[in-house]
């Protein structure tokens, strides 16, 4: 169940180039949020930005009552949120949206995440009881490398590819995973970040006969399934139909998802 929320900013720190982390202090969603899920941001008090920004929760500290969000400026709102300081209290409705499966027969598992789609899978690395966690994550290049650390500790096997080759495998990340998985065959596979990587993903697992479940990015209006902003197409038997990322995702099995061509 969602609240709605007013919570103290803990810590603002610029993480990358136009990247930023907030912190964020709250018993409510470090207590209830699972990984996938998302929260839905006010940016700025006043008309300035009218619409909420959906971010998805990072990580959280269950023991501190501490979740993390991590974004990127990319216009006004995201600009302004990113100015906001330690002590101010930022209004959120969350956590929004369905997870991702961590059953325990999943006991091998992979994540690909590319760009700024790398987040909630640190959360996921955390929470999952798997036996073994390999992470694949893409980037632009070296600067914007970020939680490398953080992904390292919450995974058993990581690799990094970057599109200059700056650090890394040189290339796209679903390369780099079409060159390991036929090696090792993970029990599923999780993935968040854009579309071209996301359909790579889905038709690697369908050429391996692997589960997968990947996150959608798309921009929202209301959050809450009321508008149709994030509607995409997903199957219906033998039809398709019009679903809401942030209702019935963002979270999909990557199967039923239909990409236009």
């Amino acid at each position: 169940m969602p609240g709605m929320l007013k919570e103290k900013i803990l810590q603002v720190e610029k993480i990358a180039p136009v990247i930023f982390k907030m912190t964020i202090e709250s018993a409510y969603i470090a207590n209830t949020a699972l990984p996938g899920q998302f929260a839905n941001v006010r940016c700025s008090e006043g008309n300035n930005v009218l619409l909420r920004r959906p971010i998805s929760i990072c990580n959280v500290d269950r023991y501190k009552n501490t979740f993390d969000l991590i974004f990127q400026i990319r216009g006004t709102g995201t600009e302004l949120l990113s100015r906001m300081q330690p002590g101010e209290s930022v209004d959120l409705l969350g956590p929004l949206g369905n997870s991702f499966d961590l059953d325990e027969k999943y006991s091998k598992i992979a994540v690909i995440g590319g760009g700024i789609g790398i987040f909630p899978l640190l959360f996921l690395l955390n929470e999952s009881r798997a036996g073994l966690k390999q992470c694949y994550l893409g980037f632009r290049s070296r600067e914007f490398i970020v939680l490398e650390e953080e992904f390292k500790t919450a995974s058993h096997e990581m690799r990094i590819s970057t599109d200059d080759g700056s650090v890394g495998y040189n290339g796209l990340v679903t390369d780099m995973l079409a060159g390991d998985i036929g090696n090792n065959p993970p029990d599923m596979l999780y993935a968040c970040g854009p579309t071209p990587m996301i359909k790579n993903v889905i038709k690697l697992a369908e050429i391996y006969g692997i589960p997968s479940q990947v996150s959608m990015e798309q921009r929202m209006g209301c959050g809450i399934g009321a508008c149709l902003v994030c509607a995409c197409k997903t199957k219906y038997g033998e039809e398709w139909e019009y679903s809401h990322v942030c209702k019935d995702g963002p979270v999909f099995n990557g199967g039923d998802l239909i990409f236009d061509e």
